[in-house]
């Protein structure tokens, strides 16, 4: 397994980590996502471990913390073999005081977050979405008492937008607060928009993507083609609607030239999509979830080769799409801000 700085940090992650949003399978999302219980998910942890997969991402929201609860259960006595990653911020009950990033929710939700997890400290937490509503020297002056306290190693950012994210680091630096080291982000083959602000954002300020839903959503996992129907088995059925809107058309001539290279490679449709991504600019590690084993040994399949440049370029071609204002004027002729690997 190759390592990767988390950023401009010295935390080494492996290129690929394992989402357990699997785990637990509580509320009509998550239990359309898996229903991994303890014995199993150690035994995906196994196999994980055994590849060099060392670091493991949750969040208090999924499936109202069982998954944290089972992923601190199936670590039991090799804690110090993984990293440890989850999320905080997002809604965990009705209450007034049950979202956000107030030091408050931050106190309590890093506090029962310990306790789920069965572990003294948390190495990466980050902040499941921006909140509007606390400002952001308080957010960050409760992540620095967190950090000095032992309690989190490490603090990061999800699903935000660049300008949340860039006041957030200027915030941190102007009083010498931890900066966010991580950005989970949508990123796929399906969704490039990433690549707009936030991809040009991470390489100038050092933030390394973590990457959520490789697969744009299960939409590329090889069993969705053209003109025929949604596998049965597929959880698209229950969870289109929540994830990342892809253009039908737009996503067939993703997976026509998917199938193309997997005809030249030998490799799955899911390994090429992965592989791609590992070699985007800003990329710290791409994360995989997997209900079976049989899931999670074809994506560990996607390190330990590389695509052409000619498979690059036919990939980047069928998933291209004109970005937004500001940025489509000078994309189209080439670009100032065109950002160049390596980055990260």
């Amino acid at each position: 397994m190759e390592y990767r700085s988390l950023g401009r940090s010295g935390l080494k992650v492996p290129a690929l980590s394992f989402g357990a949003g699997t785990f637990g399978g509580q509320g009509p999302l998550f239990s359309a996502w898996g229903d991994t219980r303890v014995e199993e998910a150690r035994r995906l942890i196994d196999i994980c471990l055994e590849a060099g997969v060392t670091l493991f991402d949750t969040a208090d929201v999924y499936s109202n913390g069982a998954s944290e609860e089972i992923l601190g259960e199936a670590l039991a006595g090799r804690r110090d073999e993984a990293l440890i990653s989850t999320k905080l911020g997002l809604p965990m009950g009705d209450g007034p005081l049950d979202a956000g990033a107030s030091r408050l929710r931050l106190v309590r939700g890093v506090e029962a977050a310990l306790k789920r997890l069965k572990t003294d400290r948390i190495d990466l937490l980050q902040l499941h979405a921006f909140d509007g509503t606390t400002p952001v020297e308080e957010t960050l002056a409760a992540l620095d008492d967190l950090v000095r306290a032992g309690k989190v190693l490490y603090v990061g950012a999800s699903n935000f937008a660049g300008w949340e994210l860039m006041k957030s680091l200027a915030v941190a630096d102007r009083h010498g607060w931890p900066r966010y080291v991580a950005h989970q982000a949508y990123y796929s083959l399906a969704g490039r928009d990433y690549e707009w602000e936030l991809m040009p954002l991470a390489a100038d300020q050092g933030v390394g993507a973590m990457v959520w839903s490789p697969l744009g959503w299960g939409r590329l996992t090889g069993k969705i083609r053209r003109g025929q129907p949604l596998p049965e088995t597929s959880r698209l059925h229950q969870t289109a609607d929540a994830g990342p809107p892809v253009d039908d058309e737009r996503l067939y001539r993703i997976v026509d030239a998917l199938d193309a290279i997997a005809a030249e490679t030998g490799k799955t449709v899911p390994q090429i999509a992965i592989n791609w991504l590992l070699a985007r600019p800003t990329v710290s590690s791409v994360i995989i979830g997997a209900r079976t084993e049989e899931q999670l040994r074809q994506n560990l399949g996607a390190v330990g080769w590389s695509l052409t440049p000619e498979q690059v370029a036919a990939l980047d071609a069928a998933s291209a799409v004109t970005p937004a204002y500001p940025y489509y004027p000078y994309w189209r002729e080439g670009g100032f801000r065109q950002v160049n690997p390596p980055l990260v």
